[in-house]
């Protein structure tokens, strides 16, 4: 079991590059996986091995605590299904290489999704722990969704996805709730204790937890009112509606429920929701089958009408009525499956599924033909099809049912008769749509229009190419199955017979599959269901007729739109009302909830006696009179980096509360992490005007001043209830011993944050460099923030203190006195960092603390020299930084386990140096070294995006600015000597027109004398 997990497991890592590399033809090598599983389960059938409860299980302890154990047990039932699901699914990957013509990149993790969609079916009907089946249950789901959303450029395919996701999630969340109830009321977490729980009828609430759990299932199944998501998840390739909605998701709630009925049957609320919900979903969407008119789309609906049927017959929860549900599913898994992929060879050829358009297909390709005959002909019950056996099973269960007494069984039989006539009916409209040559008037045909009712062949069948055989191949495997089955039921009655046999045993013994029982009444309700189904389609355009225009219980997918629009409208609403776009707005209804929720809690609930002492030495009082005064304060200034001054200060003073109160570990850390914002909020607020210009009004300041009192006062009430409610002795008092005798450490701060807590340590380390990342992203925008890595410097040439260029416009407005403090101190911090890093684990100090020393004294040398400085001071991509980090930790996370033992047990090596003395490293040091990394990572990011790349920016607009200054001083002075040169030119032609004028003038003289 483990090996085809594994196998499986392997097969989904593999397929995109297995896909990428053979192309279409890598399908048939992920089919072998499967393929090798469902060979490996009939195996353990023929040899017996569920046989008298027989069953393979697997325990590894895990978080006992919190039930999250992973229990695998693979019985009969669990076999039954992974049969239908390893078999279907080997044929469907098989399938995919004559499907898909061409290989486009997403054809790589569709296989992936596909591979591991069997992988988590498989790992869901194998699963005992309960909380481990809703594991795969919800990746099942979220699968679904990958598959369906395939063609995600169309609006269509997301929608679909989408709201597959939607139903299914909001049901298997349902599940979890009832999944919870349940083992909190009986203390079950297991599917194989279920039926060990005394009296299942006493336990109370224990009706409400299997009606969530049901909740989950018939929303998985398709069961109305969550029918509507299955019709629309056709928007996917035909591999996938043929694996996941007819053969292998869908059957997820139908396995739940196969479980659960023949123990939870005796709750008067199972029958009362599967019963009837089941019926109605089988009348319905069989009534709405017969109005579609794309081939998928019947038989989607068709899925839906079928799942009805199954789920009330298993829902009865006697041995017979498993025995008949069961048939069924595998019934329909066989001729459903093989009827989508006739669609999809049908679709592949012609380019259509609309039934109007196809014409004469069943005299262009019979042999297709023969085999939607057969499957459709078993799904309407025809015999000696495996349908019709499991279909007259299920009829007679109902009539002999001793579990439904009276009307309940008479009404449940008529609606399942009812039921199968729409079966036969829709089974014949999707034949006749798919492959009858039509009248001409039906459809648009290829030759030129005649007289009516003349034959034709359509235009898509006259231009399609011939079915290949790599897409028939897959149908006609499942359709041999079904009359192999149908002839011969035994076989699959005997491999049903090693489940019946494991249940309890009550009166009813189930009746063996046999394709003839005899004349009886169920003999005569098949002919009844058959001679009416034919009757309905032969009168197909009288039932037309009496299709409503609209639905008569409304159209749920319309209702499901209406639902999401309006918690959308109610969503905007409210965040409209709480969201208004205002900081101190979005501030004040924060601080109005945290005043409101806990000091209501505290006034209603009980409350214990409270002890206070103002202080415990009188400095406290003088570190809290400064952080009162700096608080105070900082609410009076106008100027940014003097409010940012005084904030930092009641930082500093709280961290001399911490030393005082014996916590130096806390106080180191509070000053160097003060300190580390300080200068990140420096580096911001160069950016922003020296004074804030907006000034409140009086009655908004009086507001905020009332609400900050608020706060406090709630925050020191509630903290000191709590801190007096204790009824027991502080886990801290153990905490040293503890960190002394596991980790061997005799800093319990440390201790607890590399070793005994390290799983929280673990999250926030990576919290932080998700911080680190967005703060680089924000500022690098679109653009790289990789850079190339080089051995560091610290050279002093000449008269330079520092590393940077003192040619450089920031070198030369350097101050000489923090040139050599800086050269003095760096060093100086890098060796206080390294003793922080290696002297945490009995010291104070640890890779946090040591990492925020090495990342000050990196921003001591930007603050110097600037971005120039801090290039030569650790030229190291800061991104490698931080995942060299992050490597660190997760080995030390994982290497125990190679060993035997669990995630981060630490292991101390001792060892007696001369001189020295004794030595002693721990392994956790490794996961000190990460954090250590991180933290100097992070800070590089940040100086590297806040300081060095807002300087560059900066400096490359100074250097446009003076460019555009050159560029536009050039453009006056050459316009000056244009406008001068041209009157140099005027003056020019001035002069030589005053003897010209002179000229004339004489000439005028002498005319007139």
């Amino acid at each position: 079991m483990l090996t085809l997990l594994g196998a499986l497991t392997l097969a989904t890592l593999v397929a995109p590059l297995l896909i990428r590399q053979l192309g279409r033809n890598a399908f048939l090598f992920l089919a072998l996986i499967p393929f090798g599983g469902f060979l490996w389960i009939c195996q353990l059938f023929a040899t017996n091995t569920f046989a008298g409860g027989g069953a393979l299980e697997v325990h590894y302890p895990w978080m006992p605590s919190a039930h999250l154990d992973i229990t695998l047990r693979l019985d009969a039932l669990s076999g039954l299904f992974s049969l239908i699901i390893l078999g279907i699914g080997a044929l469907i990957l098989l399938y995919c290489r004559g499907y898909f013509d061409s290989n486009p990149r997403r054809l790589a993790t569709f296989g992936m999704h596909m591979v591991g969609f069997s992988l988590a079916m498989f790992g869901l009907v194998v699963s005992d722990n309960l909380l481990l089946m809703y594991v795969f249950w919800e990746i099942t789901s979220v699968l679904s969704f990958l598959l369906v959303g395939y063609y995600g450029e169309r609006a269509s395919s997301r929608r679909a996805a989408g709201q597959a996701l939607m139903i299914t999630t909001l049901g298997g969340l349902a599940m979890l709730v009832g999944i919870i109830l349940l083992g909190r009321q009986t203390g079950v977490w297991e599917l194989s204790a279920i039926p060990l729980i005394p009296e299942l009828e006493t336990v109370p609430r224990l009706a409400v937890a299997f009606v969530l759990i049901l909740a989950g299932a018939l929303s998985k199944s398709a069961i109305a009112p969550a029918h509507f998501w299955l019709p629309g998840a056709m928007a996917a390739p035909t591999p996938v509606s043929a694996y996941l909605h007819s053969a292998a998701m869908v059957k997820a709630g139908i396995y739940l429920v196969a479980r659960l009925a023949p123990d939870v049957h005796v709750l008067s609320a199972w029958h009362l929701v599967v019963l009837p919900l089941g019926v109605f979903t089988m009348l319905m969407a069989g009534w709405m089958a017969l109005r579609q008119r794309d081939l998928k789309l019947i038989l989607a609906y068709g899925t839906v009408s079928q799942l009805g049927f199954i789920m009330s017959v298993i829902g009865i929860g006697s041995r017979t009525a498993l025995l008949a549900g069961l048939a069924l599913t595998f019934g329909h898994a066989l001729f459903k499956a093989a009827l989508f992929m006739v669609v999809g060879a049908i679709d592949h050829t012609t380019g259509t599924r609309d039934i109007r358009e196809i014409s004469g297909l069943g005299r262009k390709e019979p042999f297709i033909m023969a085999l939607a005959i057969i499957s459709a002909a078993s799904m309407a019950g025809v015999p000696p099809l495996l349908g019709f056996v499991a279909k007259e099973t299920a009829l007679s269960t109902v009539m002999d049912e001793a579990l439904l007494i009276g009307l309940p069984r008479e009404l449940m039989l008529a609606g399942l008769v009812l039921g199968s006539v729409l079966t036969v009916a829709y089974s014949a409209h999707f034949l006749y749509g798919a492959f009858a040559t039509k009248a001409a008037q039906e459809g648009p045909c290829a030759a030129a229009e005649g007289e009516s009712g003349r034959v034709c062949e359509s235009r898509a069948i006259a231009q399609m190419q011939p079915i290949r055989t790599r897409l028939w191949f897959p149908p006609l495997v499942l359709t041999t199955f079904t009359i192999v089955l149908g002839l011969f039921p035994s076989i699959l009655g005997r491999l049903l017979d090693m489940h019946i046999d494991n249940l309890p045993a009550p009166a009813d013994i189930p009746s063996p599959l046999a394709l003839w029982h005899g004349f009886g009444l169920p003999l005569v309700l098949t002919g009844v269901i058959l001679a009416g189904g034919a009757l309905m389609f032969w009168q197909r355009e009288v039932v037309a007729k009496a299709h409503f225009k609209t639905a008569a219980f409304g159209n749920a997918d319309h209702a499901y739109d209406k639902v999401l629009a309006i918690f959308r409208l109610i969503s905007l609403r409210l965040t409209a009302s709480t969201q208004r776009g205002s900081l101190g707005i979005n501030l004040a209804i924060i601080f109005a909830v945290v005043v409101l929720l806990p000091l209501s809690a505290l006034i209603s609930g009980a409350r214990s006696t409270v002890r206070m002492q103002l202080w415990d030495t009188p400095m406290q009082a003088v570190a809290a009179a400064i952080i009162i005064v700096m608080a105070v304060a900082a609410t009076r200034l106008n100027n940014r980096l003097s409010a940012l001054i005084v904030v930092g200060v009641t930082g500093y003073a709280l961290a001399v509360l911490f030393a005082l109160q014996g916590a130096p570990d806390l106080a180191l850390t509070q000053t160097l992490v003060e300190t580390m914002v300080m200068v990140v909020f420096m580096l911001v607020l160069r950016k922003l005007p020296t004074e804030t210009h907006w000034r409140p009004s009086a009655s908004v300041d009086r507001m905020r001043a009332w609400l900050a009192v608020a706060v406090g006062f709630s925050v020191v009430v509630v903290a000191l209830f709590a801190m007096n409610a204790r009824s027991s002795a502080p886990i801290s008092v153990f905490i040293p011993d503890l960190a002394k005798d596991i980790s061997h450490g005799a800093n319990a701060v440390n201790v607890l944050l590399v070793d005994q807590r390290a799983w929280d340590t673990f999250g926030e380390i990576m919290v932080l460099v998700i911080a680190a990342t967005g703060v680089a992203s924000l500022v690098f925008r679109s653009r790289s923030f990789t850079r190339r890595s080089r051995r560091p410097t610290l050279r002093s040439e000449g008269r330079r203190w520092l590393a940077a260029d003192v040619t450089s416009e920031r070198a030369r407005s350097r101050s000489l006195m923090v040139d050599v403090a800086t050269r003095l101190l760096f060093p100086t911090m890098v060796a206080v960092s390294f003793y922080f890093f290696f002297s945490g684990h009995n010291a104070p100090g640890g890779g946090f603390a040591g990492g925020l020393v090495a990342a000050l004294a990196i921003t001591l040398r930007y603050l110097a020299g600037g971005r120039a400085e801090l290039e030569e001071t650790l030229p190291v991509d800061p991104a490698r930084m931080m995942g060299t980090g992050v490597l660190a930790a997760a080995a030390a996370v994982i290497w125990p386990m190679f060993l035997g033992r669990p995630p981060l047990t630490t292991r101390v090596w001792e060892w007696s140096i001369p001189v020295i003395g004794d030595v002693h490293i721990p392994s956790a040091l490794l996961f000190d070294a990460g954090v250590y990394l991180i933290v100097v990572g992070v800070a590089l990011h940040i100086l590297h995006a806040l300081g060095g790349k807002i300087d560059a920016d900066e400096a490359l607009r100074r250097q446009r600015a003076r460019d555009r200054a050159r560029s536009m001083k050039r453009a006056r002075e050459l316009r000056k000597q244009q406008e001068a040169a041209e009157a140099e030119q005027k003056a020019g032609a001035g002069k030589a027109e005053k003897p010209r004028a002179s000229a004339s003038k004489a000439t005028e003289g002498g005319k007139i004398s």
